[in-house]
């Protein structure tokens, strides 16, 4: 059964189908959305719909999130920084190249 997002999320997901997205097919879509642009309602929601180990699992395996918001989640959520993935050394200085500022 489909999972739909709350509609306050909309905002968030001004780029696709939102009546269609489903919380559990696209988890961490939804949570890349929600670590990068999320206000604190959103948030709370996202606490109560995921759970630290799929936050984790984002911040490893995608480099979507910017490095700012990574660091912050890794420390709020006690997640070795080493592991985040946009935070490892070659990937800030690729980043560098292409974005100077």
């Amino acid at each position: 059964m489909a999972k739909k997002l709350p509609e306050f999320l909309r905002k968030y997901f001004w780029d696709v189908d939102f009546d269609k997205l489903d919380m559990n097919v696209y988890p961490k879509f939804v949570l890349s959305r929600i670590l990068e642009y999320g206000n604190e309602k959103a948030v709370r929601w996202m606490k109560k719909n995921y759970t630290k180990d799929d936050v984790a699992d984002v911040l490893f395996r995608l480099r979507i999130v910017s490095p700012k918001s990574a660091n912050f989640w890794a420390i709020i959520f006690g997640i070795d920084k080493k592991k985040v993935l946009c935070l490892q050394k070659h990937y800030l200085e690729i980043r560098k190249m292409h974005w100077q500022y």
